[in-house]
């Protein structure tokens, strides 16, 4: 049970192929700078002398490879690996990837981040032509689905190509095959990220560039929508690929840039700090406040925060002490310890807040569970006022995507603004509007998906598999 109030996003892939036998621990390394993309399960794949062997488990990245675990890996020099937040399928170790799946020839294994639309029909017509789902995951169907077609095709890139060709939705992957062969490919709208970066040791690929940069490799490109890339012993040998599946004609997911991504990646082409940053600044433009100060809640508000500050003139302050050591709070079994757990958190700073006014920054607002607690907790601390900056629109509309949105849950559609406003005990409430969002991010080399916040978006057909 997730109790943040935010929207979660489905997992991160990771792969590398190098010139050295080091693809586990890079790998893990990897991952760990990807935890925030998913945190209920990790798994590594390794290609070891035409051998695929895989570790995963439920749990954090920490707590799945353990140091005997790690060590217990194969050293070989191509690797897939993968976090996990559930939304299709449930969380289990089942689900978590890679997935590792054989074939008359060989295995691959496939790490997927997305939503795979059409994965129910997929894996109905696969079962009809005999293959086996032990799982629930859409990302297995992924897995089986590119083995199928390798088989077909009698030819791995062959397979890749036809397999994406049949996908529908988001996916973002990798996938090595037992060759050490690691293949990329991102789905034709380029709804989640996938980068590549390279060094001396060979190249990698990540859901975000902050890995690249956390393993030591220098960015080189995002993967573009609809591109199949090829990966051979630390070096691309085949990209520019082109397959023939279709996309929504939506775009890159605006949310990566208002929470999914990491501070510190850039990703097509756009910082993700610049691009909130600039969400503060357009903010305080088009919601102003009266105040003595500005905070955000950490973690991924303080970016706003300080764009607000910056352009309202408005002194920037810490609001809150974060206790980084308090596990997550939807591990505690009642509703009044996950209470606890929100102010253990996050504990206001009473000498920065008392006696002041006080433009509180968030990022937005999903379903509202925490900011109340949050509000209420400045309050306590001698807040005078307290004036909420949502640095991105209403979320109003389910994600098709791969998100854990539920219609019935996001706040914005159970309580008018003035209601909210009043039940979390602000003296005010206002949201960024879209064309400020989408002017805050302008510099993206890509469109926006924009779904969640104003309905629009296309819904999946029929899928080409024989």
């Amino acid at each position: 049970m997730k109790t943040d109030g935010k929207l979660h996003e489905e997992c991160a892939v990771f792969g590398v192929s190098l010139t050295a036998d080091e693809a586990a621990g890079v790998t893990y390394n990897g991952l760990l700078a990807l935890q925030h993309r998913g945190q209920e399960g990790a798994g590594i794949a390794v290609v070891c002398e035409n051998k695929i062997l895989c570790h995963k488990d439920s749990g954090l990245v920490g707590e799945v490879f353990s140091g005997e675990d790690l060590e217990n890996l194969p050293k070989g020099r191509t690797a897939v690996g993968h976090t996990r937040y559930s939304t299709t399928g449930s969380s289990t170790k089942e689900n978590v990837g890679p997935f590792v799946t054989d074939y008359l020839t060989g295995r691959i294994a496939a790490a997927h981040n997305g939503n795979i639309t059409n994965a129910g029909e997929i894996r109905e017509k696969l079962r009809r032509n005999g293959l086996r789902f032990d799982a629930t995951s859409d990302s297995e169907v992924v897995s089986a689905l590119i083995a199928y077609c390798i088989t077909k095709e009698q030819n791995t890139l062959s397979g890749v190509i036809q397999a994406a060709g049949l996908l529908q939705g988001a996916f973002s992957l990798v996938i090595a095959s037992g060759r050490d062969k690691l293949i990329a490919v991102r789905d034709p709208s380029g709804f989640r990220p996938l980068c590549i970066g390279e060094n001396e040791t060979g190249t990698a690929v990540a859901s975000e560039s902050c890995a690249l940069d956390v393993c030591g490799f220098e960015f080189a490109r995002d993967v573009a929508p609809g591109e199949v890339v090829v990966i051979e012993n630390g070096r691309i040998i085949c990209q520019g690929i082109k397959f023939s599946g279709t996309g929504d004609g939506q775009g890159l997911c605006i949310f990566e840039y208002v929470y999914l991504a990491r501070a510190d990646s850039v990703i097509d082409g756009l910082s993700v700090y610049d691009a909130r940053f600039n969400m503060g600044g357009v903010l305080a433009e088009e919601c102003p406040a009266d105040a003595d100060i500005v905070c955000g809640v950490p973690d991924s508000g303080l970016e706003a925060a300080g764009g607000y500050s910056a352009r309202s003139g408005i002194q920037l302050a810490s609001g809150f002490v974060r206790n980084r050591y308090v596990g997550r709070s939807f591990i505690y079994p009642s509703q009044t310890q996950r209470d606890s757990a929100v102010r253990q958190k996050l504990n206001p700073l009473a000498a920065n807040i008392r006696g002041r006014r006080v433009v509180l920054v968030d990022d937005s607002i999903v379903r509202g569970t925490t900011l109340e607690k949050i509000v209420k907790s400045l309050k306590g601390a001698g807040a005078k006022e307290v004036h909420m900056r949502i640095a991105s629109p209403p979320v109003l509309h389910t994600c098709y995507y791969g998100t854990d949105i539920d219609g019935g849950d996001l706040i914005a559609n159970r309580m008018s603004l003035d209601e909210f406003r009043n039940k979390i005990g602000a003296d005010s409430l206002e949201y960024i509007s879209m064309d400020g969002l989408k002017q805050a991010c302008g510099q993206c080399a890509l469109p926006f998906c924009t779904a969640c916040f104003t309905g629009s978006g296309a819904r999946a057909g029929k899928n080409g598999l024989e």
